[in-house]
């Protein structure tokens, strides 16, 4: 037994006998991050209007209608009490660029059907949830251009550690 197991220890498969090279469509599938900056952000648009209908049918149900009283994280309001003894973190209060608020509507929701909105629904509720926070103006709406120059309420309110951005410039 010693020498059989010796044996299959001793015996160590090569990296290329595992798994294969994904091809550019897998890849593209997966290269869908956003960064601050807007760079990956597909092309597309949405109003506050059009985002209030997707809203109202894909997340509504988990979030509440006004973003504030659902079963699920609250969205919406909590301005000025992060530095309370009772801070309400949602997009409008916390989240310091609405690139994130894209990236992450566009990867992870609906809870029901992660990564099934279109990229022009995603603009268009990303739209309604800025306007649920008072950022978008009723009338207002967001594409690849206008998305990244939203100035979140908490943009200053997280501070790097050096050693982590040494060489980076963060989105400003």
């Amino acid at each position: 037994m010693g020498v059989l197991a010796a044996g299959m220890m001793s015996h160590q498969p090569h990296a290329q006998s595992f798994g294969r090279t994904p091809s550019a469509s897998e890849i593209a599938g997966w290269d869908i991050d956003v960064r601050p900056d807007g760079a990956g952000l597909p092309a597309g648009g949405g109003t506050v209007a059009q985002g209030r209908a997707v809203y109202d049918e894909n997340c509504a149900a988990c979030h509440g209608p006004e973003g504030r009283d659902g079963i699920r994280d609250r969205l919406a309001g909590g301005q000025g009490t992060l530095a309370s003894g009772q801070p309400i973190k949602t997009v409008g209060s916390y989240w310091p660029y609405a690139t994130t608020l894209f990236d992450y509507i566009r990867r992870a929701m609906p809870y029901q059907a992660p990564a099934s909105l279109s990229a022009d629904e995603t603009y268009a509720v990303s739209a309604y949830i800025l306007y649920l926070n008072g950022i978008l103006p009723a009338e207002g709406g967001l594409d690849r251009a206008s998305l990244p120059r939203v100035r979140m309420p908490n943009r200053d309110g997280f501070l790097p550690e050096r050693e982590f951005t040494a060489g980076w410039t963060a989105a400003r």
